[in-house]
């Protein structure tokens, strides 16, 4: 008996021996163990986002003509649509403002600013870690007998972790990512409505410089009548009346041209602030005559599926609905317990010497759990303002979708029209002319009177500018409509951002 009693013994001095030698392992254990079946239970608040369903048409509305097709564009042509309009110049200036246009650099900041929000809330699911060293010497009273000075040094870890058992921090998280794919969704729409302007304006500035050269020309060809109505009426040839109505023609003509010259100004001053420049400095570059670039004969459109995947404010709205509704599940997480796991690791010695001992070692370890019971209905209340803010981005989305399918619709009809009127318009140009040649060739032999010339000029003159106006608008509409497309912005965009936007859609397309 007293030999079983002296093992027992022993075996029970081993086992202090042990727990000595392994510090705190008795208190560690049945943490660890907690933390691994809180985190097996670990669930996500809220409610899933699932993409919802459009009703777009199969079709378009407006009837197809004039070059217009219902096959799907080639990504290629959508991409760098300003190539089928052959003006070298113009696709220098896209790609030149794609570098320098500052709305463009605003949206692109945007993007850093969403993609370092995004890295915070990432920051959320890792423990924090903090290092302290400290070094203190004290001194105490004579009174209390205590007058010696002591030392105290001090180094070590901090650690602390919340448990995201709710899920609120991977929502977080979640609301982040799509926040930063919507401002990617975001540069690449400025891309779109930059690449547009740029060629809308280029196209504004040619046909100034057309509609110019016309009236310059036809000045001159009334300031030569006029001369010739001055010597017919000092040779008694005719009246007085002619040489008034010959002379208020011209400067009627004369009077048009400063507001073309206004308008040709201001086309080259906003072509050279949409590439970042000061105005006028693109004066040089654009001073060649050259004319309003020529659509192509065919143009395919697709149907409306199409726009819905190319456009990205479509895509933008998208991803901000995404992030409003993962935003209901952080609010939601504030209704249920929070766990947090606190530790620490260091040394303490009265000595410096002793200060990297073992025997200096401390450590201490703080499992907190924490519940919000009662705030006078402020976590529901935010509740209902997130399910309110994903409500209304839903209603965007739908309208940004609604809107599309109008501005697509509005400019096939547009685009069509418009080259029924241009082709009217030129034929009545052509007829134009004749007509003026015959009216100078009759009123030099006297066959016709003066008011009969006079009119042929005025009748030929307004249908040129007219002509003129109207090819830049046709040019126009078919930039608006490629806009409309959401053409434009995957051949200016970064490599990096088209990686990225791969990979976004390999993901979504994997969900």
């Amino acid at each position: 008996m007293k030999t079983a009693g002296k093992g027992n013994l022993n075996s029970l001095d081993a086992s202090q021996r042990h727990m000595k030698t392994c510090p705190g392992l008795c208190t560690l254990f049945p943490c660890i163990c907690l933390t691994f079946l809180l985190c097996i239970g670990c669930v996500t608040v809220g409610p899933d986002y699932v993409r919802p369903d459009s009703q777009e048409p199969e079709n378009w509305n407006t009837w197809l003509q004039h070059g217009l097709r219902a096959d799907h564009p080639d990504p290629q042509v959508l991409a760098e649509w300003w190539a089928t309009l052959n003006d070298p110049l113009l696709t220098d200036l896209i790609q030149r403002a794609a570098e320098g246009n500052l709305d463009l650099k605003k949206a692109k900041s945007r993007v850093r600013e969403s993609r370092a929000r995004r890295g915070i809330s990432k920051a959320g699911r890792l423990p924090s870690v903090s290092a302290s060293a400290s070094m203190s010497r004290r001194r105490g009273s004579e009174d209390t007998g205590s007058d010696t000075e002591s030392d105290l040094y001090d180094a070590g870890f901090d650690a602390s972790w919340e448990i995201d058992i709710f899920g609120g921090v991977r929502r977080s998280v979640e609301a982040a990512e799509a926040e930063l794919e919507a401002s990617q969704e975001d540069v690449r729409d400025v891309l779109v409505s930059l690449a547009a302007e740029v060629a809308l304006n280029y196209v504004e500035y040619r046909s100034f410089q057309k509609r110019l050269s016309i009236a310059e020309t036809n000045l001159d060809t009334q300031a030569e009548t006029y001369n010739i109505t001055w010597w017919r009426f000092m040779a008694g040839l005719t009246t007085q009346l002619d040489v008034e109505q010959a002379k208020y023609s011209l400067e009627q003509t004369r009077s048009q041209i400063p507001a073309l010259r206004i308008g040709h100004e201001q086309a080259g001053n906003r072509l050279a602030v949409l590439l970042g420049l000061n105005p006028g400095l693109l004066g040089s570059e654009l001073e060649e005559f050259r004319p309003v670039p020529v659509p192509p004969g065919e143009i395919a459109v697709g149907i409306p599926v199409d726009v819905l995947r190319n456009r990205p404010d479509i895509r933008r709205e998208e991803r901000t609905l995404a992030a409003r509704t993962a935003g209901i599940g952080v609010a939601t997480a504030d209704l249920y317990p929070k766990f947090n796991l606190s530790g620490s690791l260091g040394l303490q010695a009265l000595t410096f010497d002793n200060l990297f001992r073992y025997g200096s070692r401390t450590y201490g370890i703080r499992p907190a759990f924490s519940w919000n019971l009662f705030e006078g209905g402020r976590i529901r209340s935010n509740i209902e303002v997130q399910n309110a803010l994903q409500e209304q981005a839903m209603m965007q989305y739908e309208q940004t979708i609604l809107n599309a399918l109008e501005e697509v619709e509005n400019a096939l009809v547009t685009f069509s029209e418009n080259q029924a009127r241009m082709y009217a318009l030129k034929e009545a140009s052509e007829a134009a002319q004749r007509a003026v040649d015959l009216a100078q060739s009759q009123y030099s032999s006297g066959l016709v009177d003066f008011q009969t010339l006079l009119t042929a000029q005025r009748s030929m003159l307004s249908l040129q500018d007219q002509l003129a106006g109207s090819r830049a608008e046709v040019t126009s509409d078919l930039i608006r409509l490629y806009k409309s497309l959401g053409g434009g912005w995957k051949a200016v965009v970064p490599e990096e951002e088209q990686q990225t936007l791969s990979e976004g859609e390999k993901n979504e397309n994997g969900k």
